[in-house]
């Protein structure tokens, strides 16, 4: 205990942080704490900020490296690469100041950490869909830690925990809240007592290294559902209006040039309508400055891909385009944009919930504004809500300006970067 205090205290010290909250202790000290003996896992969920992945991270490092020798252990993003940004990268600094001895195989995402002569290896994995399942099979391991474990599917992080097959072997989840039959809220936290799980719901004001004046700005980036769960730490469904805080003040008109980059972003419809947005950067700011908007119902006839392209020439208007981010599923439209090899074309993200997120916050910021002349996408904004059916997910209706917006932002604003990165950098 007095080797984990200290080890605390210097970890403080190494990132700049006065001290830590009431809150982050018990994460570091919970499986030495006698009142937790008889536990099997500890839940760490809430609001974006918190401070609760630093203190788990670093509570996991020292539980294994105190309790095991010469054993096995996994930690665990929604990708590798950010489990790397969220966790191997801010911890390996601390972890030397503090005298552990790390080193990185990238080959291999493997860290062994060395500490008072004890040696241990932690392997890094990626939960991203049912398939990374069988990434982990196979291992015997003494303990996993999940970060944003809401964000992994259920067969990942079941075949990872009945990995955990050594004695005195633990479970760590952290995450922030999705909706409320999320398979992870149902058969964890709602049974925690019954998986026997130290549960410990964080908000801003746990993490000490937050200033009041950041934490008012956090609050005024989101509204409805994402204000309820990565503010306050709910687990809410989500409801009513996807962008609710855009009404006729948030549109602007065109500014005047010169600009200094332009993008074109598109959702493909044959059937459904094709919105093609006409991007311009100025000072920082993305502006929706035109689009072109294609109903085949309204229309009463469908385009072919060569006449979506001269669309989308059109709208380009000889200007010198540094991408076109297409929906990915539209193959067929991407090989015509390939094959006249006037523009450089990219498929797009499509997170949609994740998209979203990052929409909501661009829009906030004003890292985008959409000009006044674009009427399809405020007629979009407006009617764009979420089903209230179940997991979150959009209405698919009104949705052919909101997902050519979305492509933009996940791809070209922010370069592929996931919700919590994306939200940390701010």
């Amino acid at each position: 205990m007095t080797l984990l205090w200290r080890a605390s205290r210097n970890a403080a010290t190494a990132m700049v942080v006065r001290s830590f909250s009431d809150k982050q202790i018990q994460v570091l000290n919970w499986w030495s704490n006698p009142d937790c003996a008889d536990m099997n896992a500890v839940i760490c969920d809430g609001a974006v900020r918190s401070g609760k992945t630093f203190c788990m991270s670093l509570s996991f490092v020292c539980w294994l490296s105190f309790r095991f020798c010469d054993k096995s252990f996994a930690i665990c993003g929604k990708t590798i690469r950010s489990a790397r940004r969220n966790i191997i990268t801010p911890i390996i600094p601390v972890l030397r100041s503090m005298g552990f001895n790390v080193s990185e195989k990238l080959s291999e995402n493997l860290l062994t950490i060395e500490y008072k002569g004890r040696v241990n290896r932690v392997y890094i994995f990626g939960g991203r869909d049912e398939s990374s399942a069988a990434l982990i099979q196979g291992m015997t391991l003494g303990g996993v830690l999940f970060d944003e474990v809401a964000l992994m599917p259920r067969s990942f992080v079941e075949q990872a925990l009945a990995r955990c097959s050594l004695d005195g072997s633990k479970f760590w989840f952290n995450c922030n809240p999705e909706y409320p039959a999320h398979w992870f809220y149902r058969n964890w936290i709602k049974k925690r007592e019954r998986k026997r799980a130290l549960y410990l719901h964080f908000t801003m004001r746990d993490n000490p290294s937050l200033s009041d004046e950041t934490i008012e700005r956090y609050e005024s980036l989101y509204s409805g559902t994402f204000y309820q769960r990565f503010v306050l730490g709910k687990w809410v469904a989500a409801s009513g209006a996807i962008y609710p805080f855009m009404n006729d003040s948030s549109f602007v008109s065109v500014p005047d040039g010169p600009f200094e980059d332009y993008a074109v972003s598109i959702d493909y419809g044959t059937v459904n309508p094709a919105s093609m947005g006409l991007w311009a950067l100025k000072n920082d700011v993305w502006y929706r400055i035109d689009e072109s908007y294609f109903d085949s119902r309204r229309e009463g006839r469908q385009r072919t891909d060569e006449e979506h392209y001269s669309a989308l020439r059109e709208l380009i208007g000889g200007r010198k385009i540094s991408t076109v981010v297409v929906d990915p599923s539209a193959a067929s439209f991407i090989q015509t944009i390939r094959r006249h090899g006037e523009y450089s074309v990219t498929p797009a993200l499509n997170d949609v919930i994740n998209g979203i997120r990052q929409t909501v916050t661009a829009l906030k910021e004003g890292e985008i504004r959409i000009c006044d002349n674009c009427l399809d996408s405020m007629m979009e904004f407006s009617l764009y809500r979420w089903d209230e059916r179940g997991e979150d997910r959009p209405v698919k209706e009104n949705d052919h300006a909101m997902d050519d917006i979305r492509y933009f932002v996940a791809t070209i604003l922010n370069r592929g970067e996931s919700f919590t990165a994306f939200a940390a950098r701010r």
